[in-house]
C-alpha cells in the first residue's frame, strides 16, 4: 500500500491528487512534490518495520518512500537496475581535512565498490530516473522526454527501455563524448523507442526544444523539476543514506554538513525532504546538515543569487567548464533551493576551472577514485568554506561525487 497522500505545491501549498500525471503547479508554475502520510506509516510500520537494510539498492527504505517493493502493487511497475546504497568513502587523509580536523567522507555515486549497490549509468541520475520510469508505469505513460546536461539522460534512456518505455533525449552537442554516445547506441539500436535530438548550447534550450516539437506529440516531460516530484523523491534515497544507522547500530544520524554540487538542485530538496521526514517519525532531531551548494565560476546563478540575498536566482550566461553537470544557467527550483541553503546555515559557492582540475588530479594520485569534475568542485570548495567558517574541527563532513569521470574522458584525460 502507497502511504503517499496527495501532491503539494512547493510554493503555493495546493493540493492535488497523488495518481494525476501532472507538471509545475497549475497556481504558479514552480514544482510540486509528493507528501506522505507519515503518521498512517508510523501507526502501521512502527519502529521503522518499512527499513529492509539486507537490500543493496534505494528501495531499502521500502514504504518510506514513494514506492516499495516490498507492495506486490508497486513491485510490478519498478525496475531495479542496482541503484542506490553506495558508499562512503573515507578520505579523511586529504591535507586540508587533516590540517581542519574533519572527518571527511566522498559519497561514491559513480564508480561500483564490492559490497554496495551500484548505480547502473554511474552517476547519481539513476536514483531520480529509477523513480520517474515507476512512477511513470504506474500511471500508464509510455512516452518520457528530458532536457539533460548528458547524465539524465543516460539515465533516463537506460530505465526507460528497461522498463519498456519510449523516450526522446534532447542535449547539447559538446555532451562528453561517453555520455553522449551511449545514447546514441541506444537510439541506433532501438529508433522506434529512443529518439536523440542535439540541441544546446544549455540544458535550457534543450528543454525549450522538447517544450515545443515533442511535448505536442504526447510526451510527458520529465525535466528537472517538472515531473510531480517523482525525481525529488528517487533523490531523497540520497539523503536517507547519509543518515541510515551503521551495520549493527539503530541511530539514524545526519552528516554536520554536505558540499553538493548544484546545478538544478533536485537532490538538495530531496535531502531535505529525506530528513525532513525522518524527523516526523522520531528518528532524528530538527538539526540539520548545513547545505553548502557548489557551482562552476563560470555559471554561477545560486551564487549569485544568494550573495545578493535573493529569493531566487535569474538566469545567467552559460560558460564552458568541465563540470558539465553544473553547467545550468537557471533552474525553476532555484527558490527553494536558496530557501534551504538559508535555513540549514549553508552557503552557495563558485569554484574555478582550475581548481576544479587540480582537485580532480590530486584525488586520482592520491586514491585511484574515477571522481567526476562536478565531485572534485566539491572538494575544490573545502578552502573557501574553512574561510568562511562553515566547515569546523571535529565535524563529519560528506562531499558528494554526482558520478564517474570515466564518462568525461576525453576531456580531462590530460588530469588523470
Amino acid at each position: 500500500m502507497s502511504y503517499v497522500r496527495c501532491l503539494r505545491g512547493l510554493a503555493s501549498g495546493v493540493e492535488y491528487p497523488a495518481d494525476v500525471p501532472m507538471n509545475l503547479d497549475p497556481v504558479d508554475g514552480r514544482p510540486v512534490e509528493m507528501v506522505l502520510d507519515l503518521e498512517r506509516l508510523a501507526a502501521e510500520k512502527p519502529d521503522a518495520a518499512w527499513y529492509e537494510p539486507s537490500r543493496r539498492d534505494l528501495w531499502r527504505f521500502g514504504a518510506l518512500m514513494a514506492m516499495d517493493m516490498a507492495n506486490p502493487d508497486d513491485a510490478r511497475h519498478i525496475v531495479a537496475l542496482g541503484e542506490g546504497h553506495t558508499p562512503l568513502l573515507d578520505y579523511r587523509d586529504h591535507p586540508l581535512a587533516v590540517s581542519a580536523g574533519l572527518a571527511l567522507q566522498v559519497k561514491e555515486e559513480g564508480k561500483a565498490h564490492p559490497g554496495f549497490g551500484a548505480n547502473p549509468t554511474q552517476s547519481f541520475k539513476d536514483r531520480g530516473m529509477a523513480m520517474v520510469v515507476a512512477q511513470a508505469r504506474r500511471l500508464g505513460l509510455t512516452k518520457l522526454a528530458v532536457p539533460t546536461q548528458g547524465n539524465a539522460g543516460d539515465s533516463l534512456t537506460r530505465y526507460a527501455l528497461a522498463g519498456g518505455l519510449s523516450v526522446v533525449v534532447a542535449m547539447p552537442d559538446d555532451t562528453p563524448a561517453p555520455i553522449l554516445g551511449n545514447v546514441a547506441a541506444a537510439a541506433l539500436r532501438h529508433p522506434d523507442r529512443v529518439k536523440l535530438e542535439l540541441i544546446g548550447p544549455t540544458i535550457r534550450e534543450a528543454g525549450a526544444y522538447l517544450k515545443e516539437h515533442y511535448i505536442p506529440q504526447g510526451y510527458f516531460s520529465v525535466a528537472t523539476f517538472q515531473e510531480p516530484g517523482w525525481r525529488i523523491e528517487g533523490k531523497k534515497s540520497l539523503g536517507l543514506e547519509l543518515a541510515e544507522p551503521l551495520p549493527g547500530e539503530r541511530r539514524w544520524s545526519p552528516p554536520d554538513a554536505v558540499i553538493y554540487p548544484t546545478g538544478g538542485g533536485t537532490g538538495v530538496l530531496g535531502m531535505w525532504k529525506a530528513w525532513n521526514e525522518l524527523e516526523a517519525l522520531g528518528l532524528i532531531d530538527s538539526r540539520r546538515p548545513r547545505m553548502l551548494c557548489v557551482q562552476s565560476e563560470v555559471t554561477p546563478p545560486l551564487v549569485r543569487a544568494f550573495d545578493a540575498g535573493a529569493d531566487d536566482s535569474t538566469v545567467v550566461e552559460a560558460g564552458s567548464t568541465m563540470s558539465f553537470g553544473l553547467n545550468v544557467p537557471g533552474g525553476v527550483g532555484h527558490f527553494k533551493v536558496l530557501d534551504i541553503i538559508r535555513r540549514s546555515g549553508g552557503a552557495a559557492v563558485a569554484v574555478s576551472e582550475a581548481d576544479t582540475g587540480a582537485e580532480l588530479q590530486r584525488v586520482w594520485r592520491d586514491r585511484f577514485w574515477w571522481i567526476s569534475p562536478e565531485g572534485a568542485a566539491c572538494l575544490a570548495a573545502i578552502p573557501q568554506l574553512l574561510d568562511r567558517g562553515l566547515l569546523k574541527k571535529g565535524e563529519r563532513v560528506v562531499a558528494v561525487n554526482t558520478g564517474s569521470s570515466e564518462k568525461y574522458l576525453p576531456a580531462v584525460r590530460h588530469l588523470l
